[in-house]
């Protein structure tokens, strides 16, 4: 059996390989546009199955799914909320960065405030993605292989020969073999060899997914099936088949309007790993399109990021397991082998996605923002290529050696949005302000990043701060620094405001004609997504 699997599991990895390696073999990997870009000839199917699949990694996956097997539906929200943020990005904010022809975010923000605005969000950008997020993917990742491949038992013996329990082994070397792998499609490749690479994977990965809750509620139902599968799961858990959460789940109701739909917002519209892809656009069109595609395919979310994590507490509740740990097991345990090793190909590329996607937006970053930038301005098209990938090597080997270190952690995905509020927030709401106001001047931005930044590390982990924020909920805190910082900016805008108004101009990059059903079919995915939350909802939960 295990053999079967890791065959299968090798030759799947193998053909992704092999195709994205014949399909990018001729593009231009030497120039700066080329290799962060893609050329800026990414068409909306390639946008939308990297931004997709980017998204869909294993954080989501294992993360999401613990989450779901620990709250039940409501966690949802991180799903179909984030619908109405695709939205926003299609209608508000891919049009203005566009037409400045920016390759990353703190770019924009050069070009609306400041020099030193650009170098401070840079520094943001990276620490985070270094110290946060490269680290989570590669930890979660190596955690859904260990259940799905179970690699311990493969080891056999040979944990005891070099002194280490077999789990940690498997972690520390699944880690380290995705995090080399990954690093040679993002610094060797570039964005297109990335998007290229995520649209193939995701196919794989959404037919995975559907198969695992398909499988499972086929073992669920045992002779009645499918159908008696679904039944049964309703009925053990129809106090968990509720789209609004109480206020001791993790996502309670009311968060939603404050720090969930704010990260959302934040990660959809502004963050760099995300939405990099958007920016190698052919034309606004092709990029209006491919990220209403995106949402269109994330309301399909919950089936298999949500219902498996429940599926799993049906099947595993009493088996004493942490919820990290639901949706490895969940696979191993309802898979044939021979797709369980398909599956266990189709996380890895998830895995690679999120993390070479990171690691290509943390090389642009660093060769765009402070190579060319600040630490040699004068340097060519390919000595700026070749210092991202040298940083790409450097904050892949940390990245590395950090992930095993999470294993700690109760809950992943609430680790993830938790650290990740605490860069989200200010540099979300220096990009609004920027956008919405003229006048607002370069201290604003620069005020508001490093006090937002500071605020929210004080409210987490400073004493007496923290038991002020643990009793608002991490979410409204959220909020509340958001709303401040947004006030703070325009009362400085106000006080000493810009000698000029900022006149954003078109650089001409890509063709700026939207797409004509922008509007109307975002207004019919917003629908969709109030007709979803209102037919789940059971308000009940909030009386008790």
């Amino acid at each position: 059996m295990y053999l079967v699997t890791l065959l299968s599991f090798l030759f799947f990895t193998g053909l992704v390989g092999l195709c994205t390696w014949w399909i990018t073999r001729k593009d231009d990997h030497g120039s700066s546009t080329g290799y962060f870009l893609g050329g800026r000839s990414l068409t909306f199917p390639l946008i939308a199955g990297s931004l997709l699949l980017t998204n869909l990694s294993t954080e989501q996956m294992v993360g999401l799914n613990g989450a779901a097997f620990t709250d039940g539906l409501c966690v949802m929200v991180w799903e179909v909320v984030c619908v109405v943020a695709l939205v926003f990005m299609a209608w508000f904010f891919l049009p203005r960065f566009l037409r400045s022809g920016v390759a990353t975010v703190p770019q924009y923000l050069e070009i609306r405030f400041d020099h030193q605005t650009q170098v401070i969000t840079n520094l943001i950008f990276l620490l985070a993605y270094v110290g946060i997020l490269l680290p989570i993917i590669l930890y979660t990742g190596a955690t859904g292989m260990v259940g799905i491949l179970d690699v311990p038992s493969m080891l056999g013996s040979l944990p005891e020969s070099v002194g280490m329990e077999p789990g940690t082994l498997a972690l520390w070397l699944i880690v380290w073999a995705v995090g080399l792998i990954g690093s040679v499609y993002a610094l060797f490749g570039g964005l297109r060899t990335v998007a290229v690479s995520d649209t193939i994977n995701g196919v794989g990965l959404l037919v995975g997914g559907f198969m695992i809750t398909v499988f499972a509620l086929a073992q669920l139902g045992g002779d009645g099936g499918i159908s008696e599968g679904a039944n049964l799961l309703v009925e053990q858990q129809r106090d968990r088949f509720n789209s609004v959460g109480g206020e001791n789940s993790s996502v309670p109701f009311g968060t939603i309007f404050s720090g969930i739909f704010l990260l959302n917002l934040f990660y959809w519209t502004t963050n760099q790993q995300i939405i990099q892809r958007t920016f190698g656009a052919s034309s606004l069109a092709e990029g209006q399109k491919g990220v209403l595609l995106t949402g269109a395919l994330k309301l399909l979310g919950p089936l298999y990021l949500v219902i498996p994590g429940m599926l799993a507490y049906s099947l595993f509740a009493g088996d004493d397991i942490k919820a990290d740990q639901a949706y490895g097991m969940l696979v191993n345990k309802v898979l044939p082998a021979p797709l369980t090793g398909f599956f266990a190909a189709a996380m890895i590329g998830a895995i690679l996605s999120s993390f070479n996607s990171a690691l290509n937006s943390s090389c642009t970053l660093f060769s765009l923002g402070l190579f060319k930038n600040v630490i040699k301005k004068d340097a060519s098209e390919q000595a700026v290529v070749r210092s991202g990938k040298i940083f790409g090597w450097i904050v892949a080997v940390v990245a590395m050696s950090i992930a095993p270190l999470l294993a700690n952690t109760t809950s992943i995905f609430g680790y993830l949005q938790k650290m990740n509020g605490m860069y989200f927030i200010p540099i979300f709401a220096v990009v609004l302000v920027g956008m919405l106001t003229k006048r607002v001047p370069p201290l604003a931005a620069k005020v508001a990043l490093i006090a937002g930044f500071s605020v929210i590390a004080i409210g987490y982990f400073v004493h007496p701060f923290d038991i002020i924020v643990a009793s608002l909920h991490e979410y409204h805190f959220l909020g509340i620094v958001f709303a401040w910082l947004l006030i703070l900016m325009l009362v400085i805008g106000e006080i000493k405001p810009r000698e000029t108004e900022f006149v954003q101009e078109d650089v001409g990059a890509v063709d700026m004609t939207a797409w004509r059903f922008a509007k109307p079919v975002g207004l019919l995915l917003i629908a969709i997504v109030f007709a979803i939350y209102t037919t789940m909802a059971d308000f009940s939960v909030l009386m008790q």
